[in-house]
């Protein structure tokens, strides 16, 4: 009995720490989103028609109709869009991750995390992070796609890598918006189109389906300061889809000359801006 006694004390687990248990939280509510998208496989479904439809359309109506470094080439114009649908794609997930957390908020299931024992931005992480991983699913889904149409990389795999981790990290910086929006809403519906209403501009006033040479001035210096430019520009040179005959900027902007840079700097602070935001409206918003 004493023998017991004595090593009792070893078998009760230690406390964990703020960043130990705030992963840890973020984890299993990211589990838990998880295998809700499993039990609802129509949201895995139609979150890959959208962007399999631009693809097809985009190649097929526009790719003998616009112009790539002076050439109408449509094999030209495909390796040109393909990084521009793939950063739409990872963007406009940001509406879905809105809506999710109305959902969580007007369910009040929001309220029943806060009861319990666990860090506070766990459940906005977790949420994020479980987007990102169907992001993902859907990326890879996609890039069979466009190669399937005649999409073509130039470069080694490690880069072709680290092209897509470009946009999945512009992806993952969006979700954070998303669940900005779905805090600031009542109702999923509400969250849905606050989540596109400003993504449309955002991604069609860019480099990403039309070079910005045809723009009016003032719009191309928005497309060329736009972050959702830079990583499209990013992924391009990542993929070595750049195109002969179309300068990296037409304004001498420094996001355009340095697009890979450029782009893990604006995510980054994405990121921060907004998980930083988020996470305090959280705290008010459940109250």
């Amino acid at each position: 009995m004493s023998a017991i006694a004595k090593d009792a004390p070893a078998l009760v687990p230690r406390p964990a720490g703020g960043i130990t248990k705030s992963v840890r939280d973020s984890l299993v509510v990211a589990k838990r989103n998880l295998i809700r998208m499993t039990r609802i496989p129509e949201m895995v479904i139609f979150g890959l028609i959208q962007p399999i439809m631009f693809v097809v359309l985009f190649t097929y109506v526009f790719g003998g109709s616009i112009s790539i470094g002076g050439s109408t080439d449509p094999q030209l114009y495909k390796e040109f869009l393909m990084a521009g649908i793939f950063a739409q794609t990872v963007t406009f997930a940001t509406a879905g991750a809105g809506a999710g957390i109305a959902d969580d908020m007007h369910k009040g299931l929001i309220d029943r995390f806060r009861s319990l024992p666990m860090a506070r931005g766990a459940v906005l992480t977790g949420r994020t992070l479980a987007d990102l991983v169907q992001t993902t699913l859907t990326l890879v889904v996609l890039a069979g796609v466009a190669l399937i149409v005649g999409w073509r990389t130039h470069e080694n795999l490690g880069k072709v890598i680290c092209g897509f981790l470009l946009l999945l990290l512009l992806g993952y910086a969006f979700s954070w918006i998303g669940a900005l929006i779905g805090l600031s809403v009542r109702t999923p519906e509400a969250a849905t189109s606050g989540g596109l209403i400003w993504l449309f501009p955002l991604t069609f006033i860019s480099n990403a389906f039309v070079p910005v040479t045809g723009m009016p001035t003032f719009l191309q210096h928005v497309a060329e300061w736009n972050p959702f430019s830079a990583t499209v520009a990013g992924a391009r040179e990542l993929f070595g889809n750049t195109m002969p005959g179309v300068s990296k900027s037409v304004t001498g902007a420094w996001p355009m000359e340095h697009p890979i840079l450029a782009s893990v700097i604006w995510s980054v602070l994405i990121v921060v801006v907004f998980r930083t935001l988020a996470v305090r409206k959280y705290r008010s918003a459940a109250v």
